[in-house]
């Protein structure tokens, strides 16, 4: 029988919360499906099961907090299926497969998903279905015809206390007019009803705990990070002019929505380059560098209320840049409506951070263990620039390297740069 157990969500976590179970025993779950939400320090994380079968027992109650590793739940076989006898022709439709996560935000949000037509294959209803049923205008309560009253006269009537319901309008149609109100007798004034309490700050104070948590966080990771790896840093300023002008061209046939930022075309190249260089796409574990299979690269987003996180691209290198521009979109979208999953969070393989938005010429990073390399983007900006003996105006960008002197040396991490620029300079290839 298989142990499902609190995962390890970064090298920075070592315990967490479990907040609540998506299954219960019984439910039978597959390699991917979403079945609780952990509290890490950084944010509440959708944890999947990496093991299909059939949840036996669950070993720890919501609102407790576990170090990594304690198991959480017991996952056995999945129970044979039993012959399914073909359905009663009843002419109703067989009940759409429901994942648990979209049975829970269902019923958080009071969502009747008899009545969700669902969008995903085979009729499945996904969490976006049941958002556009939240979203959908109830329809209008049975009941008396709304009454019809001029502007002037609703100002009139709230001004003076006058009741509306109980005047007959005297304009076309029924419509109650100024006229109606001032011939009004006013209403028996009400007293004005008491002052609402105060609302707890019970919010506020949640999110001044998270962020304080989230600070130390970084802090000892940071700390970590700066006494165990003996970090070289290495700079490079690319000309992007070329890239930029072909980046505009692309976009000028594609609608608004469609549109590809110079990020990702960034994002994009970062994500080859460590393909192509893979010395630096890995991890430092027990005194030895372990590549990795794959480039998932890892995208330092910071949060509005302070606070930084890094979720994986999974195989970036791999995606062209429409996917990649529409992942990015939705990195952020969730990271900072805190809705990442835990698969996001620990698969980082090599991370980017941009700080072109801020403004910053330049940003020299602080890797994150026991990942072994960091790159950095600053802003774009316009500077002098030769090119075949001519002066002319360019807009460069200046890309710097973090890189882990034990895994690496230097020789290794210019290799990388030079690749990042060749990249570049050819970015109809990515």
């Amino acid at each position: 029988m298989a142990e499902f157990r609190m995962p390890s969500l970064g090298a920075d976590m070592t315990e967490g919360t479990l907040l609540e179970w998506l299954v219960q025993p019984g439910a039978t779950v597959h390699k991917g499906d979403v079945v609780a939400v952990v509290d890490t320090s950084k944010a509440a994380i959708e944890v999947e099961c990496f093991t299909s079968g059939t949840v036996r027992r669950l070993l720890v109650e919501p609102g407790t907090q576990v170090p990594v590793g304690t198991p959480l739940a017991l996952i056995g076989e999945e129970e044979p299926v039993a012959p399914i006898a073909p359905p009663p022709l009843t002419g109703h439709p067989a009940a759409p497969v429901l994942s648990p996560l979209v049975r829970r935000d269902a019923s958080a949000r009071h969502v009747d998903l008899g009545t969700v037509h669902g969008t995903g294959p085979g009729g499945r209803v996904t969490r976006l279905d049941v958002e556009h049923a939240v979203e959908a205008p109830a329809p209008p309560p049975a009941g008396p015809a709304r009454r019809r009253v001029s502007p002037r006269a609703r100002r009139l009537a709230r001004e003076t206390g006058i009741d509306l319901s109980a005047i007959s309008g005297k304009g076309p149609a029924g419509i109650i007019r100024a006229a109606d109100v001032e011939g009004a007798e006013p209403a028996v004034a009400r007293p004005a009803p008491p002052a609402a309490e105060p609302a707890v700050p019970t919010t506020a104070e949640q999110a001044a705990r998270r962020a304080a948590a989230m600070r130390a966080t970084i802090a000892a990771l940071m700390a970590r990070s700066k006494r165990e790896i003996p970090h070289y840093y290495l700079t490079e300023t690319i000309d992007l002019t070329d890239a930029l002008a072909w980046l505009h061209d692309r976009n000028q046939d594609l609608p608004v929505p469609r549109r590809v930022v110079p990020a990702a075309l960034l994002l994009k190249a970062a994500a080859r380059a460590a393909r192509e260089v893979p010395e630096l796409n890995g991890f430092w574990i027990d005194e030895a560098f372990l590549p990795a299979p794959t480039v998932n690269l890892g995208v330092a987003i910071s949060l509005r209320g302070g606070g930084l996180v890094a979720p994986a691209m999974a195989e970036a290198d791999t995606l062209n840049l429409d996917e990649l521009m529409d992942r990015l979109k939705d990195l952020v979208s969730r990271t900072r409506a805190g809705r990442l999953r835990a698969s996001e969070l620990s698969s980082p393989t090599i991370t980017v951070s941009n700080l072109g938005e801020q403004g910053v010429e330049s940003i020299i990073g602080v890797i994150y263990p026991p990942q072994v390399a960091l790159v950095g983007y600053g802003t774009v900006t316009e500077r002098p620039w030769a090119v075949r003996g001519l002066l002319g105006i360019r807009r460069t960008v200046t890309v710097s390297l973090a890189a882990d002197h034990r895994a690496t040396d230097g020789a290794t991490g210019a290799r990388y740069l030079r690749t990042l620029a060749r990249l570049l300079e050819r970015p109809e290839e990515l």
